[in-house]
């Protein structure tokens, strides 16, 4: 039903259910969802968690991922996200917008969005994909101030801190930064751009009690691996970022260039989510059923043929 309903929301935080998630055994799988819609989709499909990259939300936007958008664009996505699904989220905030009073800023305004969790990279303005090259990063112990400034603004929500050294510094630089972060009070870590299965494996080893998370994109540095294997590996959580926005991409750029060669959309019809199947995603015969003011909508069977 609608998130319009009272009695159907959840009773606690998005952090509180978050953590919930995170103290169950196996492994916390978080499909990215870079709007409403596909997170509708992804609770369907039957997910219980869902990941906001900062990647793919920039891309909707057609603006690449630099570091370039507000705290306030974000929390708009996360609003539609949480909204759409009620279900805990975890986002990507980048460098924390700023410094120690900006990373606070962020965790509150994410926290009252909705977001069950956030991680906070330690990479220098503007920032790169972590599987790019040309990453700069802050001082440990500056990154560390601000992992401590998160934690001491959160109310429930997770903090998550992610390193990219392991390519910039080195694997022993990475391992050395995660344990910093942690002592300055990140719940969970996110070692980025892990190139190997040992690297993986050894990192969970030397972070031994500390819930990991591993970030499974395609076309980046690391190799293609299943949810179970990261959980074999030793890992928490795992996200696919980008993966709704690329497949979603390449259908909308197959669909253009039809409509240009074709004349029209007729040739794709096949593919198309149908109206049917739209309404019944986004529940709007849930909605029309609490306003005694709307008729209910009946959709058109087919399609008309000239």
């Amino acid at each position: 039903m609608p998130y319009l309903i009272a009695d159907e929301l959840p009773n606690t935080s998005a952090g509180q259910r978050f953590r919930e998630a995170l103290a169950r055994p196996g492994i916390y799988q978080l499909p990215g969802a870079h709007n409403g819609q596909a997170a509708i989709q992804g609770k369907q499909a039957g997910f219980e968690g869902l990941y906001l990259s900062g990647a793919a939300m920039t891309a909707s936007m057609g603006l690449p991922d630099l570091g370039i958008i507000t705290v306030d664009e974000v929390a708009f996505f996360i609003r539609q996200i949480v909204r759409a699904s009620g279900l805990p989220l975890l986002v990507d905030g980048d460098t924390g917008y700023g410094e120690a009073l900006n990373v606070m800023h962020m965790v509150r305004t994410f926290e009252d969005a909705g977001a069950g969790a956030v991680h906070l990279e330690d990479q220098i303005l503007p920032k790169k994909c972590g599987h790019l090259n040309g990453k700069n990063l802050v001082p440990p112990h500056d990154m560390a101030a601000k992992v401590a400034a998160a934690k001491r603004a959160s109310r429930d929500i997770v903090i998550v801190a992610r390193t990219d050294a392991a390519a910039v510094e080195g694997y022993d630089a990475a391992v050395a930064r995660a344990k910093l972060y942690v002592e300055a009070g990140a719940d969970a870590i996110f070692p980025e751009a892990l190139i190997t299965r040992d690297m993986f494996e050894k990192f969970a080893q030397d972070m031994p009690g500390v819930p990991l998370l591993a970030n499974m994109t395609e076309f980046g540095k690391t190799p293609f691996y299943t949810a179970t294997e990261f959980e074999q590996m030793g890992y928490k959580m795992v996200i696919w970022p980008v993966s709704s926005l690329r497949v979603a991409n390449k259908a909308q750029a197959e669909l253009y260039a039809a409509i240009k060669r074709d004349g029209g959309t007729h040739n794709q019809v096949e593919r198309m989510q149908t109206r049917q199947e739209l309404y019944d995603t986004i529940g709007l015969h849930a909605f029309e059923e609490l306003d005694a003011s709307i008729v209910k909508t009946i959709v058109p069977e087919g399609i008309p043929q000239t």
